[in-house]
């Protein structure tokens, strides 16, 4: 009980900071709030996110990338250009890597207007931090599994935040239905997005990036859309409005 109550922990809290600090915030600015705010979450993500924590930055500017070249031999992680997704998320990996060493060469345009916190990158980036996150895993895995297969889990607290994105770049631009007729390939993999906390909503999201809200039919749900509007309201962050 114990294993899966940890895993199920980490990989909703971790899922949660992609979705509503990396991409919703850092990389489209959906809404705002003051420092405070931004560096509480940006600790929380490097928290949650552990052994595999995405810096801001370059996750920000390669999303950009994402929609200005969605599903064309520029995006960064679009599956018609792969055969299976490990490749994908290899070539991910590059383009990523690239961005944060500064070797990459790409528009200037997407490179604006994200949070950052030098220190917290630097620790979060150093094998020490990864390490000591994975040695963690291992000790709680160790101490509290009761059947050897829980142990196959453990790959996926070391790769949670890739293995987040693969799910997402893979499905959301392979499986599911269309609501409306965007250039790309992008799709709605779930009607309640309970798997990814409303990223599945591919097709919806290419149509309204600005949206915070990933669901545009009735029957749809983005279990992370009432958080957004609960912390509007209590004025922890300020939604920016948009049309519908």
């Amino acid at each position: 009980m114990a294993i899966l109550t940890f895993f199920i922990l980490h990989w909703y809290l971790s899922l949660f900071c992609q979705t509503f600090y990396l991409h919703r915030y850092a990389a489209h600015k959906m809404f705002t709030m003051n420092k405070f705010w931004e560096k509480f979450f940006y600790l929380f993500t490097y928290l949650t996110q552990g052994a595999s924590y995405l810096t801001p930055r370059p996750y920000a500017i390669m999303h950009r990338m994402h929609h200005a070249f969605s599903d064309t031999e520029k995006d960064p992680h679009s599956p018609l250009f792969f055969k299976e997704v490990i490749t994908m998320m290899k070539y991910t990996y590059k383009i990523f890597s690239g961005i944060h060493t500064n070797k990459l060469n790409y528009d200037e345009k997407f490179d604006r207007n994200f949070p950052e916190w030098k220190v917290i990158d630097w620790i979060a980036n150093t094998w020490t931090s990864r390490l000591l996150f994975g040695v963690g895993y291992v000790l709680f895995y160790y101490h509290f599994a009761t059947s050897w297969w829980m142990y196959l889990l453990l790959p996926i607290h070391f790769l949670m935040g890739p293995v987040h994105g693969a799910i997402v770049n893979w499905a959301g631009h392979k499986y599911g239905y269309r609501n409306f007729n965007e250039k790309d390939h992008s799709k709605n993999t779930l009607f309640i997005d309970f798997l990814m906390l409303g990223e599945l909503f591919q097709n919806n999201h290419h149509h309204a990036g600005s949206r915070a809200n990933f669901a545009a039919k009735w029957w749809e749900i983005d279990p992370v859309y009432p958080i957004i509007l609960f912390l509007d309201k209590i004025k922890v962050i300020q939604l920016v409005r948009v049309k519908k």
